[in-house]
C-alpha cells in the first residue's frame, strides 16, 4: 500500500542500541550547533531497554536537558511514576550530569480541575529553563492510537490537541492517574520526533493511522504532517 507523503521515515528490525546511537548522534549535533541539547522522553517500561543503551553514549552530558513527554500525577516515589523511571534507568553514569527537568514537586491528593491548572501553570515555569524547541523526542504508542498522554476522547483532551501552549492534562478511563504531557503543538514544534512500536498489534493501530489524520487515534497527526522529521523505528 502507498503511504501518504509525509515527513516520516521507516526503520525495520530496530534494536534499542541502534535508537540510542541515533538519539545520541542527534544530541551531538545539537551541542556542535548551538552549544545544547534537549531531549524528552516517554515513561512506561518500552523504552527502558532505550535509556540503558542511551546512558552508555558518550557526549557531554552537561549540556543535554532532559524532560518526559508527558507524566502521571503521582509522587515521584510512586511505582508508576515517569520521573523516578528516568532517574534510575537514564540518570546513572556519566549521564546523571544531565539537567533534569520534573514537571512537579510535592503533590496534593485532591487533584480537582483547579488543581490541575495549577499543576500545569507550575510545570510550564519549571520546564523555562529548556532549551526549545526540543532537539528529539522520543514517543511511544498505545493500542487505542494515543501518543504522549493524548488519549482519545479524555477530559482535557480536546484542550491539549488544540491549544497552542507547551502543556497540558488529560484525565482518562482508561488508563490510571491524571496526567500532564506536552500537547500536539508542542510535539511538533521539536525538530526530530522518534516513535518506536514493537508488536504485531501495534503495527496494525500505526498502519492505520499513518493512512490519515484522524482525531481519533492522536498519532496520527503526528504521522501525516509534514512539518516535523518522525523516524519510526520497528522492533
Amino acid at each position: 500500500m502507498d503511504m501518504p507523503s509525509s515527513a516520516v521515515s521507516e526503520i525495520p528490525n530496530a534494536t534499542s542500541a541502534a535508537i540510542a546511537a541515533h538519539i545520541a548522534n542527534a544530541l551531538r549535533a545539537a551541542i556542535a550547533e548551538r552549544g545544547q541539547a534537549s531531549l524528552a522522553v516517554s515513561g512506561g517500561k518500552s523504552p527502558i531497554p532505550v535509556f540503558e543503551a542511551l546512558r552508555g553514549q558518550v557526549l557531554d552530558w552537561s549540556r543535554v536537558t532532559v524532560v518526559l513527554v508527558d507524566e502521571r500525577v503521582v509522587p515521584h516515589g510512586h511505582a508508576d511514576s515517569n520521573t523516578g523511571l528516568v532517574q534510575r534507568h537514564l540518570l546513572q553514569g556519566a549521564a546523571a550530569q544531565a539537567r533534569f527537568l520534573p514537571f512537579f514537586g510535592e503533590i496534593t491528593p485532591q487533584l480537582t480541575a483547579v488543581v490541575l491548572d495549577t499543576l500545569v501553570d507550575d510545570a510550564t515555569a519549571r520546564i523555562d529553563p529548556l532549551p526549545w524547541p526540543l532537539d528529539v523526542a522520543l514517543l511511544g504508542m498505545g493500542e487505542d492510537g494515543h501518543t504522549a498522554s493524548l488519549f482519545p476522547g479524555a477530559a482535557g483532551f480536546a484542550r491539549a490537541m488544540a491549544t497552542d501552549e507547551q502543556l497540558a492534562w488529560v484525565v482518562s478511563d482508561t488508563a490510571p492517574h491524571a496526567r500532564l504531557t506536552f500537547t500536539l503543538h508542542a510535539l511538533l514544534s521539536a525538530r526530530e520526533l522518534l516513535l518506536a512500536l514493537a508488536g504485531e498489534a501495534k503495527y496494525a493501530v500505526y498502519r492505520r493511522a499513518r493512512e490519515q489524520a484522524d482525531v481519533a487515534l492522536p498519532v496520527s497527526l503526528v504521522l501525516n504532517q509534514d512539518r516535523t522529521p518522525v523516524s519510526v523505528w520497528l522492533g
